[in-house]
């Protein structure tokens, strides 16, 4: 009889426990947002935001907490969302999807995650983010 080994990213919670549960999640979205906010890069992104950063952070957070296999926060608190749709009230284009993401990879760099981790869920990342890029061609800025 052979040993089961860990289960791999993207099954069951095993995301969500390598990010650090809902307390890593949230760690990861603050320091997300601190580096939005001092990227020079970031300022085409940054402009999307509102000044108060508060709700942006909180939906992210229960976002990524039932995204990543764990209990589905924003569900629960906003209901479902159809991410791409739901990013066509704004303007984003390469530019802004670029900007978005490498504030998310410096950010993951922050938290301590293992290399591995970090490669998945950045990779999973980019999967929303081209995503909401092309629904803007269907339907740019909310039309």
């Amino acid at each position: 009889m052979s040993e089961a080994g860990p289960l791999p990213y993207g099954t069951a919670d095993t995301s969500f426990l390598a990010a650090g549960g809902e307390s890593g999640i949230t760690r990861l979205v603050t320091d997300f947002y601190r580096i939005m906010e001092d990227h020079e890069g970031a300022a085409c992104v940054r402009r999307l935001y509102p000044d108060d950063l508060r709700e942006p952070s909180a939906r992210l957070a229960a976002f990524l907490c039932g995204w990543l296999g764990g209990p589905r926060r924003y569900a629960e608190r906003y209901g479902g969302i159809n991410i791409p749709h739901f990013h066509t009230r704004w303007p984003v284009g390469e530019a802004e999807r670029d900007a978005w993401l490498e504030c998310m990879a410096l950010a993951i760099g922050k938290q301590g995650y293992t290399h591995e981790f970090s490669s998945y869920l950045l990779a999973q990342l980019q999967i929303p983010a081209e995503r909401i890029v092309r629904a803007q061609h269907a339907c740019p800025h909310g039309s």
